[in-house]
């Protein structure tokens, strides 16, 4: 379509003012108020602000404005946006609101001489001044945080040298803002020196020590700049001087001094500003209704919530209600990530931020923390805790009606059994309890409005569409939520490329075959007979029988055979997977942590050994030089292991800057891989800088990693001193990993949640994905089977959407009642089971490793609902301890840094508690074989399995007993 006439001279007044609008011009607050320049190109502009500053972004911005077609109504958006964005002086321009050419001139020199004299300005106090210029509107309350951010972000640094420049660069900011403003900034800036006792830079800028009372023309400024002010026309500081009569030149070139600057102009210090497909999935949550936002990995879901969050916040705060938010996560990093990069930038001047997890030490009860706080970001076990603390009428305890809203990160995890879901069946409950009320015309509980987020709920065990949709309805169910909101991402969809790689059998694997021949004397010794490969998972579930069954008939030789054999079946595949030096490293170790056990720590006790442990020590001795020889020789390693060499040096090769991540199945291959890559000479010459970040639980013998180290590595791979990260399946899910251009999955393949939870980590243009197979691990058929539930899934999602209403809610209707018997059966079956329950003198309790009788249930006594000890006499006559550097933990009430052992075989028991300075053995489970009455029970590996009521531990009477000894002992 032509443009009018109007179109034209328009376009014309922009071109002729040109010049000044690029001086004038803020680029990033006024791309928030034009609606007809699409997303895509305004990322674009967003993006040259970042990387060449202000002005080219400038240039940039006008070609847009005026780029034909012009929708309606174009000139006066683009006014409207200058004015709401603060930069009035362009838009006088825009109206022809001209100053005179005198006051031009004037204004122009003023400007000049401003960035003169900026190495002394800059040592303005700066929080004064900003104030001051906010009052006068000489700044706009966006410029007053930008400045700020500078200010806070020098006076919380640790270095004093980087503190000063981080506060001239919020000067240096200030400046160049309101140089930007109408021409009568000038004297109120001249009026703010003044009030804020900066003397000398007053007179400096051309102010009157005799003049305070005279208005601006009497005290006008110098034409010429002294001298120490021409001297620092070569000075390094934090603003370049461009001094050009020519127009079309930029006036206002002050350049950024700090990286302080960069930090304080990031995202995180502006508004919200939502893209169209996440304005379009949040509109039913503005609304007040139950959703769930179904978007990929590093889309910005949870800026979506933070956008929700705010305003349900603002809505009830307008309307006179309170507003208390709840942000669940089911990962302790997941909490400091959410509280630290997303809600609290976004929040925190307008309302209070709080987070908590099992992490934190808490000096308030969590009940408090909510009352005081506006949002609250948390482990869901935490609110959990307390929500049932008020249900059994504990003190301190939390309703649902405290709360107006509940987000629910990764919420395809509120399911049968996990935590969210029993929060969601408190919410539930209440609902159907409300209805009643309602029809009873008595007073209901209200209850909150509830955001799940996810970027995958998966199918579940569904291999038809049917039960796919079935599966996702009962997710939607839980979460009680009216839609489930997809969007596609149109222009900002990143799919990475996707290779799956094959490996090749080895030609040779001596080495693989001296630990299968071990493995045969092995069997042979305990009169075994495999009946699969050495090996593989069947092999693995094998082995785990046979020890569970000579657990419970007390045989020793085969008990001790099958531990021995699951380590070289480990290591088996550690060969498979890693270097053949490392899975030798696992094998000596191992082979040394069986002898330690022999040993007691003062050398006072001798353990038993007996001959099928002499044994299996002598095997490993005999076979242990030829591994050590054949573990040096390269022909032997594995081909995937090949192939993953190949894959990192093409990614970073390729590439002009590689950032990726390798998934990988266990810790300790995660921990080997990165330390194979830093020993590689290859991997150095093209800069590859490799970490590993695992799990913090104690599930594994490999050390576990605290969440500050989980942070530190995280945090070295956001700034680029780690290019290259080595992670378990902790750092699939959830947590803020920066854009990555390649992610390999090597040897691992879970579901089809993880898989798109994994490709999402290729966020970066132009990103691939590949698929590195693994002997016996079968990924490369798993991955494709995963496709395949995806695809389904993706399908299930779209048939639910085109539901009626009426359909759906039906649907959802029957599901939740449906939960809500079935939750009300099992908790009859549960309260049965507890009058069932066996009496603790009828729990026997024999070492798993040697048989030997060790405790009654009536020995044993509860701490915190939680920790099993046994603190008689009798039972401490019966261990020896060892430190464990894998798993110390030291909380408020109790720490635990060594381990028991039986003192007879050397058995692992438990851990020693400290508890509130009282030395508590603890027991788990999973070491002992329990006999209740006649029938034994090999496999027990939670507390929870066991029918039994333990007594609970009296602190007050224990310290009291050993207070009286201690007191006998002296009278001795």
């Amino acid at each position: 379509m032509a443009s009018s006439e109007s179109d034209k001279v328009q376009e014309r007044l922009i071109e002729d003012f040109t010049p000044r609008l690029r001086e004038y011009i803020r680029v990033e607050p006024v791309l928030r108020y034009i609606d007809f320049i699409d997303n895509e190109q305004k990322e674009l502009i967003m993006q040259k602000a970042r990387t060449e500053g202000n002005l080219r972004a400038a240039d940039l911005l006008i070609s847009a404005v005026v780029k034909e077609p012009h929708p309606p109504g174009w000139f006066t958006v683009f006014v409207a946006a200058l004015n709401q964005a603060g930069c009035k002086h362009a838009a006088d321009y825009m109206q022809l609101n001209l100053p005179s050419p005198e006051v031009e001139a004037e204004n122009d020199s003023r400007v000049r001489l401003v960035q003169l004299l900026s190495p002394s300005l800059v040592d303005m106090k700066t929080d004064q001044v900003c104030a001051h210029c906010v009052s006068e509107g000489l700044l706009t309350a966006d410029d007053d945080e930008n400045t700020n951010a500078l200010i806070c972000l020098a006076a919380t640094h640790s270095d004093s040298e980087i503190a000063t420049n981080g506060l001239r660069s919020g000067a240096s900011e200030l400046l160049r803002r309101i140089v930007r403003g109408q021409p009568s900034w000038y004297s109120t800036f001249l009026k703010i020196l003044r009030e804020t006792e900066h003397k000398h830079l007053y007179e400096l800028t051309g102010g009157s020590s005799d003049c305070e009372e005279q208005d601006e023309k009497q005290c006008s400024m110098k034409d010429e700049p002294m001298a120490d002010e021409a001297e620092s026309r070569n000075s390094p500081e934090l603003m370049d001087i461009c001094v050009n009569e020519d127009l079309s030149e930029p006036l206002l070139c002050i350049a950024d001094g700090s990286d302080l600057v960069a930090e304080a102009k990031s995202p995180e210090k502006a508004d919200i500003v939502l893209r169209d497909y996440q304005m379009d999935v949040a509109r039913p949550a503005l609304e007040g209704k139950n959703i769930i936002i179904c978007l990929p990995t590093g889309s910005g879901k949870t800026r979506v919530a933070v956008y929700i969050t705010k305003k349900h916040l603002d809505g009830r705060r307008a309307e006179g209600k309170p507003g208390k938010v709840v942000v669940l996560v089911n990962k302790i990093p997941l909490v400091e990530q959410h509280y630290s990069s997303e809600f609290l930038p976004f929040l925190k001047h307008t309302y209070k931020v709080e987070r908590v997890s099992g992490d934190s030490q808490l000096k308030i009860s969590f009940a408090e923390i909510v009352a005081k706080n506006d949002i609250i970001i948390c482990t869901a076990q935490i609110l959990e805790n307390y929500l049932e603390r008020s249900n059994t009428g504990e003190d301190e305890g939390i309703n649902l009606s405290d709360l107006t809203l509940i987000v629910i990160d990764e919420c395809h995890h509120t399911q049968k059994g996990e935590v969210y879901n029993h929060i969601m069946m408190r919410y539930l409950k209440q609902k159907y309890k409300n209805i009643k009320l309602k029809k009873e015309q008595k007073k209901t509980v209200p209850l909150p409005q509830i955001l799940g987020l996810t970027a995958s709920p998966g199918v579940g065990k569904a291999t038809k569409m049917k039960q796919a949709e079935e599966h996702i309805l009962h997710i939607c169910a839980n979460l009680d939520a009216s839609k489930i909101m997809t969007k596609s991402l149109g222009e900002f969809k990143k799919e990475p490329r996707k290779t799956i790689v094959n490996v090749e059998d080895r030609k040779e694997d001596p080495f693989g075959d001296v630990i299968k021949k071990i493995m045969l004397a092995i069997h042979a010794h305990a009169g075994l007979s495999p009946t699969c490969d050495l090996g593989s998972q069947n092999y693995e579930q094998w082995v785990g029988q046979n020890e569970r069954k000579a657990a419970k008939d007390e045989d020793q030789k085969v008990r001790v055979c099958t531990v021995h054999l699951l380590l070289y079946n480990e290591g088996l595949n550690l060969s498979n997977t890693i270097r053949m030096s490392d899975a030798l490293s696992f094998l000596k170790k191992e082979q040394e942590e069986e002898i330690k056990k022999k040993a007691t720590p003062d050398g006072e006790h001798k353990i038993q050994i007996t001959d099928t442990e002499r044994f299996l020590f002598n095997l490993f001795k005999e076979n242990k030089a030829e591994l050590e020889r054949l573990a040096k020789i390269p022909e032997f390693e594995n081909d995937s292991l090949s192939k993953l060499r190949t894959t990192i040096l093409h990614e970073f090769s390729s590439r002009d800057k590689a950032r990726g991540i390798i998934f990988t199945r266990t810790r300790r291959s995660a921990i080997a891989l990165s330390q194979w890559i830093q020993e590689n000479p290859k991997f150095e010459d093209i800069e590859v800088k490799p970490a590993y970040v695992i799990g913090g639980g104690d599930q594994s013998n490999v050390k576990p990693m605290t969440a500050a180290e989980q942070k530190d590595v995280l945090k070295k791979f956001h700034s680029g001193d780690v290019n290259l990260l080595v992670a378990t399946t902790v750092a699939e899910e959830g947590l803020d990993i920066p854009a990555c251009n390649f992610v390999i999955r090597y040897g691992l393949s879970t579901n089809e949640i993880a898989m798109i939870q994994a490709q999402g980590r290729g966020r970066a243009e132009d990103s691939s994905y590949t698929v590195v197979d693994v002997k016996n691990s079968g990924v490369a058929e798993k991955e494709c089977v995963n496709e395949y539930r995806e695809n389904m899934m993706n399908k299930a999602i779209a048939k639910i959407k085109v539901l009626n209403q009426a359909e759906y809610d039906k649907r959802i209707t029957d599901l939740q009642l449906q939960a809500i018997v079935e939750k009300k059966v099992r908790t009859e079956r549960q309260k049965q089971k507890v009058i069932k329950k066996a009496n603790p003198s009828d729990v026997k309790f024999s070492c798993r490793h040697c048989s030997k009788h060790v405790c009654t249930g009536d020995d044993i006594q509860i701490i915190e609902s939680m920790h099993r000890v046994n603190v008689t006499s009798q039972f401490c006559e019966l261990f020896i301890q060892r430190e464990n550097p894998t798993f110390q933990e030291r909380l408020l009430d109790y720490e635990t840094n060594s381990f028991i052992a039986c003192k007879q075989c050397g058995q692992t028991w438990g851990s020693m508690m400290v508890y509130r300075g009282i030395d508590c053995p603890c027991l788990d489970v999973k070491n002992f074989v329990v006999r209740i009455g006649e029938e034994k029970i090999s496999k027990c590996n939670k507390w929870s399995e066991l029918p039994v009521r333990f007594s609970t531990f009296d602190y007050t009477e224990h310290a009291s007993q050993m207070a009286q000894s201690s007191d006998e002992e002296e009278m001795e």
